[in-house]
């Protein structure tokens, strides 16, 4: 791989198998930008215990699950470095470092912290890990000198704190750090079955591994045009969820289902039947990628294993320049 080539750090947390949301608003993205940087894709199962410390007894079994959709969807663990954060443990060490660099009013002020405080109703509870999670995020950013990270809205405030920590650090002890970019994602919020953003939490999701007779079940139970009451009734495709659906996954027949619809000549539920047939035909060469993997001993653990491999060589790297820049050891 060309020494040129910017590099690229992103990662999940390991909640499951991977769903239509997740595939839109990070993965189908990825295996695009692996073709143009040095990427490293990230596990992050420590993040997980930042709202959910009491629950650990899945995170194993998820993050199989997520290595299996990452490879299925074209991730290549030839040229992409894949792995589990918490199996490097400079990221611990580096968080500990930058913690130093940043005021707790600053990261009181961070608004996902604040819309995550709401929406799980912390309010005094908020804990010393959830309210530095952003330094720790920083801390996987810079432990690979990343040029850019690809996010979606929502956490381009992170970002904003891992470049003031990284240009503090330089300016205080020399510098380490490449002072990263966000780069936002096209699809970062993909709506649900129930029209609001896809998500496990809310129980409206379409896995990506999910069979056609799976993925029909779940679509007809999808919202639709309210306007439309009977069948001989022209529909409003611009506010139906199942156009929606249309046009992520079967583009080439968008014109001829507005059409149908508008002019009253498909139903919703022939509708939804036919989409969830472009969404099965669309994932099927994922699924069956990943049904190879799944059924090769030992190959997932050699891709994870050689992806913490080649992440902890470049973490020794940079922790390495940060002793040596701070004075330390």
């Amino acid at each position: 791989m060309s020494k040129n080539k910017k590099i690229i750090l992103s990662g999940n947390r390991p909640t499951g198998k991977l769903h239509l949301g997740n595939y839109t608003g990070a993965l189908e993205n990825w295996v695009a930008l692996q073709k143009e940087y040095k990427c490293y894709f990230m596990v992050a199962d420590w993040h997980v215990l930042t709202t959910d410390h009491e629950h650990t007894d899945e995170i194993r079994r998820y993050t199989r699950e997520m290595f299996l959709d990452w490879i299925g969807a074209g991730l290549d663990p030839e040229i992409s470095t894949l792995f589990i954060q918490s199996q490097i443990k400079e990221h611990a060490e580096l968080f500990l470092l930058l913690s130093m660099l940043i005021t707790k009013p600053r990261l009181e002020r961070n608004p996902t912290l604040k819309e995550q405080v709401r929406d799980l109703q912390l309010d005094q509870n908020v804990s010393y890990g959830h309210l530095g999670y952003p330094v720790l995020q920083a801390a996987d950013i810079l432990m690979y000198r990343a040029d850019l990270v690809p996010v979606g809205e929502d956490q381009m405030p992170h970002v904003e704190i891992t470049r003031e920590i990284a240009r503090k650090f330089n300016q205080v002890f020399g510098t380490v750090f490449p002072i990263p970019d966000g780069k936002l994602t096209q699809f970062a919020r993909f709506p649900g079955l129930d029209g609001n953003r896809m998500s496990k939490s809310l129980g409206n999701t379409i896995e990506i591994s999910d069979g056609h007779e799976e993925i029909k079940k779940k679509v007809m139970t999808a919202f639709t045009d309210p306007a439309r009451k009977r069948r001989s009734d022209p529909g409003h495709p611009e506010i139906c969820l199942i156009y929606t659906y249309w046009q992520k996954f079967g583009a080439d027949r968008t014109k001829e289902i507005h059409s149908a619809c508008t002019g009253a000549k498909i139903g919703c539920v022939e509708c939804k039947q036919q989409v969830a047939a472009a969404i099965a035909k669309f994932f099927e060469p994922l699924r069956d990628k990943r049904r190879a993997l799944e059924d090769t001993p030992g190959a997932v653990d050699e891709i994870i294993d050689e992806g913490n491999r080649r992440a902890r060589e470049r973490a020794q790297e940079t922790m390495k320049m940060v002793r040596e820049k701070m004075k330390l050891g």
